[in-house]
């Protein structure tokens, strides 16, 4: 039996155990992984965060997402980290390179979440395309309707962003899986509606490759901005509304940075105890700190 201290945290509703090894280093597999994320048997949440120690940064990030894979970078994560901490400012390191972080007063934090990347390669696509403002894929739903032509930007992790007149039409959660492993993409895919409500409000919902549908994706609503700017939809200023919430996302002209702006919520404190099996998957159970 292993015992391991964690946090549960939240940004918008998107969930995490998080399990600090800065200290006592954690080797969580992606078995462990799968089992801590299962709503029913286990913790529950979409992603499991390891803090880990870095000589680049303040602290290192792993980010294991529910199906056991993992993820360079994760928006709600790196905010919930921040608020997590003591400190007003925080440098994390990530498989997308090195974010900063501020908390501000009011408990909202900010993040440099870095520059969008648009080459193809760097998405990646599986073939070149001319412009990723609008790839070459098409995708027919049940109910007749096309969905075609989606911008393609990678936040450390790639995003496929469809522009629609009415995101909560679309059964999202029965198509999601499958365009998220599209041939498209070799790496798979977060797949996005985006509907544009004025010059700077967008409400987007989100299938989260190797999550599933999520309340809120903080990297998809960096992506869908730099997507809705590059396409003459919005201004480099934008609020955008997800399922659990709202995020500021602002794409800087000046350095070409984007920062997203966001609440974070600490939901309980408490152990996980991890038992693993010589054959089969391991067993979570936990218990709440006092």
């Amino acid at each position: 039996m292993i015992n391991i201290p964690f946090h549960k945290m939240n940004g918008l509703g998107n969930d995490f155990v998080i399990i600090d090894a800065r200290q006592n280093q954690a080797a969580v597999t992606a078995s462990d992984a799968q089992a801590i994320s299962d709503r029913l048997t286990g913790v529950g949440c979409d992603t499991v965060v390891i803090i880990e120690p870095s000589v680049e940064a303040d602290l290192s990030l792993r980010f294991m997402n529910a199906d056991g894979s993992t993820s360079k970078a994760c928006g709600n994560a790196v905010r919930c980290i921040a608020s997590l901490m003591l400190q007003q400012r925080l440098r994390m390191e990530t498989g997308a390179g090195i974010v900063h972080a501020t908390r501000h007063g009011n408990g909202a934090i900010s993040v440099d979440m870095g520059e969008p990347r648009f080459g193809w390669q760097d998405i990646p696509l599986a073939k070149p395309s001319a412009d990723t403002r609008m790839i070459e894929l098409t995708h027919r739903l049940k109910d007749g309707r096309v969905l075609q032509d989606p911008s393609a930007v990678s936040m450390g992790n790639p995003h496929c962003i469809f522009f629609v007149a009415d995101a909560d039409s679309y059964n999202l959660a029965g198509f999601g899986p499958e365009l998220e492993n599209h041939a498209m993409f070799p790496q798979r895919a977060n797949i996005s509606l985006a509907e544009i409500l004025s010059g700077s409000e967008i409400k987007l919902r989100v299938w989260e490759r190797g999550a599933g549908l999520t309340k809120a994706c903080g990297t998809a609503a960096c992506a869908t901005v730099a997507a809705a700017v590059r396409m003459g939809k919005t201004g480099r200023e934008a609020r955008v509304h997800l399922p659990g919430g709202a995020l500021e996302i602002r794409w800087q002209a000046e350095d070409g940075h984007i920062i997203m702006t966001g609440p974070a919520e600490h939901e309980f404190d408490g152990f996980l105890h991890l038992q693993r099996y010589e054959s089969g998957s391991p067993s979570v159970t936990y218990e709440i700190a006092a």
